[in-house]
């Protein structure tokens, strides 16, 4: 009885690797969901305009916010970086 108990596990394990196998490539198969180009290219323009708002306003308001000073500059390409690193997951 316990060789017959061991084959079991093994057909139910073997079977488990299969089904997350499948469900695996199912998942890289998959097309990205809905909110993934907009998020990606609303992060790499965010980031542009944060860096061009920064640029046009330096000598004068010190927008986009006036503490951070030339840190902007980090803020917008840290947001276009963000935006950038998504880019490998776009299908």
């Amino acid at each position: 009885m316990a060789a017959a108990g061991k084959n079991v596990s093994k057909r139910q394990s073997g079977e488990l690797e299969r089904d997350r196998a499948e469900r695996a490539a199912a998942r890289k198969d998959a097309p990205n969901p809905v909110w993934f180009k907009p998020v990606m290219f609303g992060f790499i323009l965010l980031g542009l305009i944060w860096i061009v708002l920064y640029y046009i306003t330096s000598g004068s308001l010190q927008l986009p916010v006036p503490p951070l000073g030339q840190a902007n500059i980090f803020v917008g390409f840290g947001l276009v970086l963000v935006g950038f690193l998504m880019t490998p997951w776009w299908k």
